[in-house]
């Protein structure tokens, strides 16, 4: 019976096969990431996320949660965290820093004395030496206090120096890495151009070689650089023209630039938004000679270096907030518990009940993430890409949810300075935009996926063309879409990974990833390479893969909580499969938007009204009273 249906599907002439194999070459250019030492086959990943696109379950990064830190290590980042947090909470000013828009000199040199500079730099060269999930908690603490002075922060090592860090030979490292370990110089990430947002394909900064190859001639600008007005030591990303047989190529490189070289010079501090007290200003490069040794790897490695200290720092932001939210939600539960309207507490009506435990669920899931994204590169995987990305897109939202929801639920009180979150409000906001969009990121998730989807079926269209050799591979491929086309499949089973408490969730989990898989299938089939063009759709199935990483990450939690019996076990349990029931109902609507002729339909007049209206300037529909 399953012969014929086996044929039919996967015929070297069948339209699945051409139009997974087009998606797989066309639909997005893969993010490159760093290599294990051992090359890894390019259609095979531990990641869970990348792994969900094909239909399969892969619990390496997700089952059990990792635990990287001995007892004796969390002992000793204890009494590490003791200084920073006695310096943020008697003498750091956030409000201060806020209204001076820009951090003081003494407050800057006593970060450096506390070693906040150099958190991830080696010992050997002067740092504190910290693996990621110790720089996680150690950001988490800086979030809860002032994310003005934590960009600041962030901006110097986070990806400041990072790609000195990751990328740069012994002599780069031995040279910049001490004085930037304890703030004696700061860094800055040099990427974004006024023509060149998201797209970092598209910069303009170039720097030309000499004759005799000794050095550099850069020039071009760079906008909206986080410490680019106080920068010594600047990662900067340029085009070089490169002398191939079909003549001249430009290739991105990643250079150390020194503010010292000459031709290096910043605009005015930028009034901004929030994160009033971080620097972010223009950098300009005229004719500024930078010398060869300065290149980190070689021409031609530049993008790959941006998007890997990108792709690696962003669970930071994940760790940070997660502080952020801590301390809004504090704020809020103290005020309603003490707050009485109606002759009643205000703690005691359901609103403000069902706000508190939204805002701490969510806190939940964010902080489960920066871990789990930490844990797993500590322990040496180096295919976390996606749910990095995801970490950064949930944080950032989830900290503008909980932040706004505090304020509402202090009410007047909350909308004044003194209870200090409209500030953090304002600084919120921007961990939406920088370091990749939450809008890019969507697509970047959903496309990444969707080109590891497709090479599995290209793949399998190789081993057609020898297929005695191959039959076992076609055959399972064949009997898979089979059962799903009959009704028989059933989904990936999480019942020996999670706590039998857990087990309805894990149930709700399962199922989402089937349904998940077979709806990646079914977009490369309707739309093959064109599924590039289709961001409504794409949007709908990144917020899925989203809802289902956040369900992994707590029910991995919660299991690990309940199985060591920590005292917040109980309401884990129940915050997790909260979560889970109303995310399982979030992931199977928006699946089924994907298939929808009304939602299709929809779509296009939503496209066609938004030309429109782009083109009108404006909202097309007048004023009811006509004028």
């Amino acid at each position: 019976m399953l012969r014929p249906i086996v044929r039919q599907i996967l015929s070297p002439k069948s339209h699945i096969i051409r139009s997974y194999a087009a998606a797989a070459q066309q639909a997005v250019k893969d993010t490159e990431y760093e290599k294990a030492d051992k090359k890894p086959d390019k259609n095979e990943t531990s990641s869970f996320v990348m792994s969900m696109f094909k239909g399969k379950l892969k619990t390496d990064q997700t089952f059990p949660y990792p635990e990287v830190l001995s007892s004796d290590d969390k002992s000793t980042l204890q009494m590490m965290i003791e200084p920073p947090k006695k310096f943020f909470e008697e003498v750091n000013n956030p409000e201060k820093n806020d209204e001076l828009a820009y951090v003081e000199e003494h407050l800057m040199k006593q970060l450096g004395e506390l070693g906040a500079f150099g958190l991830q730099i080696p010992e050997e060269y002067g740092g504190l030496g910290m693996n990621n999930t110790q720089y996680a908690r150690m950001v988490e603490l800086v979030g809860r206090h002032d994310l003005g002075v934590g960009i600041t922060l962030g901006a110097h090592q986070s990806i400041g120096f990072k790609g000195i860090l990751l990328f740069g030979n012994e002599e780069q490292k031995k040279k910049y890495l001490p004085d930037l370990a304890i703030g004696k110089t700061i860094a800055a990430y040099c990427l974004t151009e006024p023509g060149s947002g998201s797209d970092a394909g598209s910069i303009k900064t170039r720097a030309v070689p000499s004759k005799d190859g000794s050095h550099y001639i850069m020039n071009g600008s760079k906008i909206w650089i986080s410490n680019g007005g106080i920068a010594d030591i600047l990662t900067v990303f340029a085009k070089v023209p490169v002398e191939t047989e079909k003549g001249t190529t430009e290739k991105m490189a990643a250079f150390i630039v020194e503010r010292g070289f000459g031709g290096v010079t910043s605009g005015a501090p930028e009034k901004k938004m929030g994160i009033k007290c971080s620097n972010t200003a223009e950098v300009y490069f005229d004719d500024c000679k930078i010398p060869a040794e300065n290149l980190i790897m070689e021409v031609g490695d530049g993008f790959k270096i941006a998007m890997n200290i990108l792709n690696n720092g962003r669970f930071g932001m994940a760790a940070c907030l997660s502080g952020t939210m801590r301390a809004a939600i504090e704020k809020a539960s103290d005020f309603a518990a003490n707050r009485n309207q109606f002759g009643s507490k205000i703690i005691s009506y359901g609103t403000i009940q069902e706000k508190l435990f939204r805002m701490c669920m969510t806190q939940y899931v964010t902080e489960s993430m920066a871990y789990m994204v930490s844990g797993n590169m500590d322990r040496g995987y180096v295919d976390f890409q996606l749910e990095a990305a995801i970490s950064k897109i949930y944080a950032s939202e989830a900290a503008w949810y909980v932040v706004d929801e505090a304020i509402q639920i202090m009410g007047g009180m909350g909308f004044m300075k003194s209870p200090g979150l409209e500030r953090v409000l304002r600084d919120c906001r921007i961990f939406r935009i920088f370091e990749g969009t939450n809008d890019i990121l969507r697509l970047f998730v959903a496309l990444t996926g969707l080109q590891h989807a497709g090479s599995h079926l290209k793949e399998i269209q190789k081993a057609l063309k020898n297929p005695t050799a191959n039959f076992g591979l076609i055959f399972d491929e064949g009997a898979k879409r089979a059962k799903r086309v009959i009704g028989l499949s059933s989904p990936p089973s999480l019942a020996d990974n999670i706590h039998p408490k857990l087990a309805d969730s894990g149930v709700e989990l399962s199922k989402c990833i089937e349904e998940f898989g077979l709806s990646v299938e079914q977009l490369l089939i309707k739309y093959g390479k064109n599924i590039i063009n289709e961001q409504f759709l794409l949007n709908r199935l990144a917020n899925s893969a989203i809802d289902i990483y956040a369900m992994t990450t707590i029910l991995s939690r919660a299991t690990l909580s309940l199985q060591k019996n920590i005292p917040s076990a109980d309401y884990e349990e129940k915050m997790t499969n909260i979560f889970c029931h109303e995310a399982s109902e979030r992931v199977h609507q928006n699946l089924a938007v994907l298939k929808s002729s009304t939602k299709l339909a929809n779509f296009k007049h939503i496209k066609s009204l938004a030309l429109d209206i782009s083109e009108m300037k404006g909202p097309i529909h007048q004023n009811p009273l006509g004028f």
